[in-house]
């Protein structure tokens, strides 16, 4: 009841928001809001000041390619080879193409859209879905502009599409752990590794020689997604062999996060992200911000 009286307010809210603040005042505004202090755009310091930087001043064509999931599939083919793409069963511009007789497979698949964040859904069995239901959300998903809520501007010019992948899992039906290499300059500097999604959601933060670090980075410092001393992860086999293809992949970039799926002793690539979290997610002990802040060289005039 109460959602509903307020729901007319929210959507004016939204609206004033997304729609009238400029990038840099939206931005401004619930950086303050989240880290209690004024963002520094002229001498920014921390690493989550240096990303708010990034996303109003380091914009190309490039950055719009690799945050499309479906373009990108051609950037990584060209630049470290087919075979570490996630098999692509289908595609569509049209919500109503959602039908299961169009999916060329029975086994678990993942539908996604290319042009946002979160717009995904798991699908085990094809049979046991509503795909009206699926189709309604699609139909939704479309028409969303992931730029106007999130101002990052890679987002805003993507021609909305739906992807159908091929869901990896590991032989005991799980899906595997999400490898983010956090690279810098064209280095990898840090690997985060997402542990228990659906129970207890935990983090784990390492360096690139697998140095478990002292740091959480999360959307709130008293969230699940924690620094887990209790659950110290093996280091993924040919780690030192995947880093250099890697770090092939985000040369042209200043910051980018690239995430991989590992099955065995393959590789294979999810999607590339240039703000992590936004760049609204809290680092803590708050001096891992500005020790990672360093390794972000802007060259601001």
């Amino acid at each position: 009841m109460v959602k509903t009286l307020l729901y007319p307010f929210k959507k004016v809210y939204d609206f004033y928001r997304f729609s009238i603040l400029t990038e840099e005042t939206y931005i401004k505004n619930r950086f303050k809001r989240i880290f209690g202090f004024d963002l520094s755009l002229e001498n920014p310091k921390t690493l989550n000041e240096k990303i708010q930087w990034l996303k109003l001043n380091d914009r190309t064509d490039l950055h719009t390619i690799c945050s499309d999931k479906f373009e990108v599939r051609n950037y990584v083919k060209e630049k470290i080879g087919e075979e570490y793409l996630i098999p692509l069963l289908y595609t569509s511009n049209n919500y109503k193409d959602l039908l299961p007789e169009n999916i060329p497979t029975e086994a678990p698949f993942i539908i996604k859209t290319n042009h946002d964040s979160g717009g995904y859904e798991i699908i085990m069995n094809k049979s046991e879905i509503n795909w009206e239901k699926v189709r309604n959300r699609y139909k939704n998903l479309l028409k969303r502009n992931y730029y106007k809520e999130s101002k990052e501007w890679q987002y805003k010019n993507i021609p909305p599409k739906i992807i159908i992948e091929k869901l990896l899992l590991e032989d005991n039906g799980k899906i595997p752990m999400d490898y983010k290499f956090h690279c810098f300059h064209g280095k990898v500097e840090l690997i985060s590794v997402d542990i228990d999604r659906e129970t207890e959601h935990k983090r784990n933060i390492y360096s690139k020689d697998w140095d478990l670090l002292p740091f959480t980075w999360s959307i709130k410092e008293n969230e699940t997604i924690v620094w887990d001393n209790g659950r110290r992860i093996s280091k993924p086999q040919n780690l030192d062999m995947i880093i250099p293809i890697i770090e092939k992949l985000s040369r042209e970039f200043k910051y980018v996060r690239i995430d991989f799926y590992q099955i065995k002793d393959k590789y294979f690539f999810g999607e590339m992200t240039f703000h992590h979290g936004g760049g609204f997610e809290c680092i803590h002990p708050v001096e891992w911000d500005y020790k990672l802040g360093e390794k972000l060289r802007l060259n601001i005039d």
